[in-house]
């Protein structure tokens, strides 16, 4: 086999989990793709001789990639809106794709990928590649240019940030989360305000992020009453629901006059709502093309 084609081979083998590394390393599958091609460029710029061990090679140069792209968007970033949500993986409601399999490896919810947003970016590259990737920290230490007991603390922190934001377990019964939002829905379109109050738990949070076109959308509210009365006001004739699995939950797609509208993520633990994302920017809906997807 010549030597470019076994580059190809070993690129390909490895590429759905370097996506998946970045994916949960950046929370944007634009970004993901753009690191991971990174990296094959880095590849066939490289001595690939003295690559022993071709995927935790390439592992590394997504992360360092990453933890780049991390820094400059935390420099460049000026916080302008309240909430900033990641990409949703979205799929069919009833089947998964292997390579949505791969990104939902480990049950990353849209939950838990909205509080690895609020890590600093050696935290979660140490956290991600550790607690979810199982990388010694002895290979981390170089990526984040500390020691391994500092890689050690830094994943150790960030654990305790992420179970300190308390980020709720989804119920594992998706046919019984499906039940619950339907329920919401229903109540929703009758204008049933108790009825709504009573699928949603009382400290329900629920996030909006329209991007910087409708910066007017774009909160975060909670409690039952509050995110119940929001629900009732949503009066939208043309709009259409399409249910999907988002981040392995149940949740649905928003279409108004055949447009993306909303992709909507329903985190359902203990039979009630205990968050809501919602996904709708105009501009990063037509990037995911989640109009078409699984139609």
């Amino acid at each position: 086999m010549a030597e470019s084609d076994r580059l190809i081979e070993g690129f390909e083998e490895n590429r759905t989990r370097l996506r998946a590394v970045a994916y949960r390393m950046l929370g944007s599958f634009a970004e993901a793709d753009d690191a991971v091609q990174e990296a094959w460029l880095r590849l066939t710029r490289s001595d690939s001789g003295e690559v022993d061990n071709l995927g935790a090679w390439l592992t590394t140069i997504v992360a360092r990639i990453c933890l780049n792209v991390l820094r400059t968007r935390r420099t460049r970033r000026e916080e302008p809106f309240e909430v900033q949500l990641p990409d949703p993986v979205v799929s069919d409601a009833d089947r998964t794709s292997p390579e949505d399999e791969a990104l939902l490896a480990d049950s990353v919810g849209l939950a838990l990928q909205v509080v690895l947003d609020t890590l600093t970016p050696a935290e979660r590259l140490a956290f991600v590649l550790h607690d979810m990737f199982d990388l010694p920290f002895d290979d981390i230490a170089p990526i984040v240019g500390r020691s391994s007991t500092s890689a050690r603390q830094l994943a150790s922190r960030a654990r305790r940030r992420v179970r300190g934001a308390d980020v709720p377990t989804p119920d594992p019964d998706v046919g019984r989360q499906r039940e619950v939002v339907d329920a919401f829905f229903a109540a929703a379109r009758r204008g049933d305000f108790d009825a709504l109050v009573s699928v949603l738990d009382p400290d329900i949070v629920e996030r909006v992020d329209a991007g910087p076109a409708r910066p007017d959308i774009t909160r975060l509210v909670r409690g039952a009453s509050v995110v119940a009365g929001r629900a009732i006001m949503f009066d939208q004739p043309s709009a259409r629901l399409r249910p999907v699995l988002v981040n392995g939950a149940a949740g649905v797609v928003v279409t108004v006059g055949g447009e993306p509208f909303a992709v909507m993520a329903f985190t359902v633990s203990g039979g009630r709502i205990v968050e809501i994302d919602v996904l709708a920017d105009a501009d990063r809906l037509n990037r995911l093309d989640v109009a078409g997807r699984n139609a």
